[in-house]
């Protein structure tokens, strides 16, 4: 049986422990829509750490470490400022902390739009360095020549269209995408030419829903919605959005839970038990032995 260093939840330590699930392959995502559907839809969410990997692999087929963590985690005003080795870093936490998903790492702005042999040299660092399982890129028809040779080399490949946060400087901003018969036509050729290129799936972010569904029918790859359709094969959100983490909620979000008040409730009961002193007690201290 395989082995991998997981966070020991008793420890907080890593230890070696077995493998309990085999994880999902590229082909068996790909695979899952056959004839143009998706029987079972695609469940995807960002991680950014070992532990929170392991809270959600176990209810996810995909893992998406999204370079989204750079306003998750930073603090950053965008995505732009993302840098490769953050992207490893975060990478390869994710997959020590998990077993059965499909760990799929962004690729930053600036580490692949040069050529098609910048994108191999960064994406293949990458995969080496996390020991994920495929790569994302933004684009559509721009970036098909860069999927192909990345395909062709051994590096699967998740495309992304419509709203492109790393394109927001050329959109004018975060508005959905497609309202214009010429932006509706651009996204179906996007899809479409990404579909060739041999990308094994495709995240539709931020475009209004007849587009999306009319791309998730046009193309054989599995589409994975974020501000698009239940329609599409799948689905993704950034984990601290739908946990309710932040207090702006994105309109295609859905909050699940409001953990950002769970968690300064909890900090204000342990700060008022420091300052009246019945934190720690004797069951958190060491006593001598009688």
């Amino acid at each position: 049986m395989s082995t991998t260093f997981q966070l020991d939840t008793s420890t907080s330590r890593a230890n070696p422990t077995p493998q309990p699930r085999k994880r999902l392959t590229v082909p068996s995502i790909r695979a899952r829509k056959q004839d143009g559907v998706t029987k079972e839809p695609l469940v995807m969410l960002t991680a950014y750490t070992a532990r929170q990997a392991q809270l959600l692999d176990a209810h996810c087929d995909m893992l998406l470490v999204g370079d989204s963590l750079g306003q998750v985690i930073y603090g950053l005003p965008s995505t732009l400022a993302v840098t490769l080795d953050m992207m490893i870093a975060h990478g390869a936490a994710v997959v020590r902390g998990s077993y059965h998903s499909l760990v799929v790492v962004d690729m930053p702005f600036g580490s692949y739009e040069a050529s098609k042999e910048q994108a191999f040299e960064s994406a293949s660092r990458i995969m080496a360095e996390t020991g994920c399982a495929a790569v994302k890129l933004e684009g559509g028809t721009a970036m098909a020549e860069t999927i192909e040779f990345l395909n062709s080399r051994g590096i699967p490949v998740m495309a992304h269209v419509g709203l492109t946060p790393q394109a927001v400087n050329v959109l004018g901003g975060y508005m959905a995408r497609g309202r214009s018969q010429e932006e509706h036509e651009k996204i179906i050729a996007d899809g479409q030419a990404i579909d060739k290129a041999g990308a094994f799936a495709v995240v539709v972010e931020g475009v209004i829903e007849p587009i999306a569904i009319a791309l998730t029918k046009a193309i054989e790859i599995p589409t994975i919605g974020i501000g698009a359709s239940a329609q599409c094969d799948g689905q993704v959100l950034v984990t601290e959005d739908m946990l309710g983490m932040f207090e702006r909620v994105p309109r295609f979000v859905k909050r699940y839970e409001d953990i950002a008040s769970v968690i300064e409730k909890t900090v204000e009961t342990y700060a008022s038990e420091v300052r009246d002193r019945s934190f720690p007690t004797e069951a958190q201290t060491y006593q001598p032995k009688k």
